[in-house]
């Protein structure tokens, strides 16, 4: 809803900014400002200032500023209407009302807050009881203490008809407490009776921490094992998250948040130190848990089970993710051993064991690719072409069109890296020796990153870059050249992204089809979407420079040329990492910093000229007119 602004200056009047956050930062009085150690930085120099005449936050090491709802919001990872409710609350201010109606369904959520809290109050008096003696022993025997049961309100559930007498007896109402789902309507004509019965109660909190359904586990034998409360005006399981209002402030802090599957995980997690984990309330993972997740962390590491409906979840979870993925948002999967889960992990093997798997999580990313290998087995053309289209269909499953961008560019990367390391042997192609040789199973450190301009010149820098296109223009016009070159332009990454992509592309359709003829390959390029790209390319003026990347070029001309060119391509990014090993040496000259220029300095040896042409790019000796 929208805010009338009168309302929200009035809670700037009744509450300083000083006030709000310094229940968070230790502030200290400087003139007419507060000064403290940033929140969202670690720091040991105060470089977080508050005033509370100009009503604002600012902190110089992170450059965050705004006023008390910008830091809630920062600080404990609340939406913009959650922070002015609580910041109501704290000023004493009743949340505006915009309709009738709206004030009805507001009264109505007070009287329904009201039944759900006492409730909550009953269930945990009764656990203290004789008639939950059961419940207590349940949960102390799974090692929780009494302070975890406090933090939690675990409680208890007596048998027959407990909270509907002592609810309608504190004038409750019998519809109130049906559509809180606190009891049951009795059927053909028999009275309403409580919804939970005999079971350990699991209150299921919102994100103040206000109780709002419950959760129900039967104490020996008896169906359902875990009973949860319906749908109310007050809860609704999709869009929440057990545990949220506990570990919300924990996750904030640890920048991460754990995702188990149930109540007790949560709990045992919390019990052993793990104070940032939460679970879905009896559902797959829906969306709006997902934004909630992203509030708290940017990639929320999900646990599961080992067996084969863990995984099974695991992946219905990363599928209903894909079209939500944003720049540095995403999930991470940690597999439980099988028949564990995290409760069982802490109990019996302790915190540190559950830290090194979850330190083990994958990316959402590399469990989309093992499922893709293992629903695409094979070595065939038809079947890698399956696993190929697959995979990029996968990717386009991705909402936004930069993180798109990624899944297509490391999938390609991957497939060229798989296509390649299950290849075999290869008799055929330019370079083989001894009836050919396999290729590595991965690829080997690269021969050199694109270095920075600044460090080349800008005429260093366009030659380089010129090189670069000799190097894939020779290639794509001699595919046969891959056996001799795969390695090591493999291991390059180009300085423009674009070539660079279709440079990982190019190889991935050699390795598929190591007979593929130069214009079939463009073809298939210019199709994927490199048709402006491989246009550039084939009409530039490369070719005035290297002759051997012609089309008509000899096989043995386009070898030579293209090895002299990357050896050019290697001294060049060599001489441009001295220069900045020597620009660091100057700036700090330590120790390490000498020892990395000396390094650099005796691999480079003396610097001569080199018999590059006249611009510095290729051999006039191998050009083909």
């Amino acid at each position: 809803m929208a805010f009338p602004p009168q309302f929200l200056d009035e809670i700037r009047a009744r509450l300083p900014v000083s006030s709000v956050v310094g229940k968070r930062v230790k502030l200290i009085r400087r003139g007419r400002e507060y000064v403290g150690l940033s929140p969202f930085s670690n720091e040991k120099t105060p470089s977080f200032t508050v005033n509370d005449e100009k009503g604002f936050f600012h902190c110089f090491s992170s450059s965050e500023h705004g006023d008390i709802f910008k830091f809630l919001m920062k600080t404990q990872n609340l939406s913009f209407p959650e922070a002015v409710e609580r910041l109501a609350d704290e000023a004493g201010l009743e949340m505006p009302r915009e309709t009738p109606e709206a004030a009805h369904e507001a009264a109505r959520a007070t009287v329904l807050r009201e039944a759900v809290d006492a409730a909550c109050v009953i269930f945990e008096q009764a656990l203290r009881s004789p008639e939950g003696q059961a419940g207590l022993e349940y949960l102390k025997g799974r090692g929780l203490s009494d302070e975890t049961i406090g933090r939690f309100r675990l409680g208890f559930a007596p048998p027959g008809n407990v909270v509907k007498s002592k609810l309608i007896a504190r004038g409750l109402k019998e519809d109130v407490l049906l559509e809180a789902r606190l009891l049951s309507p009795g059927r053909e004509g028999r009275e309403s009776f409580d919804f939970f019965r005999s079971r350990v109660v699991f209150p299921i909190m919102d994100q103040r921490g206000r109780p709002v359904a419950f959760g129900g586990r039967i104490m020996g034998e008896g169906e359902p094992k875990y009973l949860n409360s319906a749908d109310t005006p007050l809860f609704h399981k999709g869009h929440m998250l057990y545990g949220l209002d506990l570990a919300r402030g924990p996750a904030a802090e640890a920048r991460e948040i754990i995702v188990a599957e149930g109540y007790m995980d949560v709990i045992g997690l919390a019990q052993a130190g793990l104070l940032n984990a939460v679970a879905p309330l009896g559902t797959a993972m829906t969306e709006a848990q997902i934004e909630l997740l992203w509030r708290s962390a940017p990639e929320p590491v999900l646990c599961f089970d080992g067996d084969a409906a863990g995984q099974k979840a695991a992946l219905r979870a990363a599928e209903r993710a894909l079209p939500l993925l944003k720049p540095g948002f995403s999930l991470r999967f940690a597999m439980m051993p099988p028949g564990e889960d995290p409760d069982d992990i802490c109990r019996h093997s302790g915190a540190g064991a559950m830290k090194e798997l979850l330190a083990q999580a994958l990316p959402l990313s590399e469990v989309m690719w093992r499922q893709l290998v293992a629903e695409h087995p094979g070595e065939t053309p038809e079947r890698r072409a399956g696993l190929e289209r697959a995979a990029m269909a996968k990717a386009s499953q991705v909402g936004d069109e930069t993180v798109q961008n990624q899944y297509r560019r490391m999938f390609r990367d991957r497939l060229f890296e798989h296509f390649r390391a299950g290849s075999g042997p290869r008799t055929r192609g330019f370079g083989a020796k001894g009836g050919g040789s396999p290729w590595p199973a991965a690829r080997k450190k690269p021969s050199f990153f694109p270095v920075p301009a600044r460090f080349m010149g800008q005429d260093g820098a366009v030659a380089q870059r010129k090189r670069e296109q000799i190097l894939l223009v020779t290639l794509l016009n001699h595919p046969a050249l891959a056996d001799h070159v795969e390695e090591r332009l493999g291991g390059m990454s180009l300085s423009d992204s674009r070539l660079d992509s279709l440079r990982q592309t190019a190889l991935m359709h050699i390795a598929q089809n190591p007979d593929l003829e130069f214009g079939v390959l463009h073809a298939h390029l210019a199709s994927e979407g490199f048709a402006e790209e491989l246009e550039n390319l084939l009409n530039s003026d490369i070719y005035v420079h290297a002759g051997f990347a012609r089309p008509s070029a000899l096989m043995e001309q386009a070898t030579v040329g293209w090895d002299h060119t990357f050896a050019m391509c290697q001294r060049a990014a060599l001489e441009a990492e001295l220069k900045r090993a020597e620009v660091e040496l100057a700036e700090n000259p330590s120790e390490q910093a000498f020892a990395a220029f000396k390094a650099l300095q005796d691999q480079a040896g003396p610097v001569g000229d080199e018999d590059d042409d006249q611009v510095g790019i290729g051999h006039t000796n191998h050009h083909t007119r």
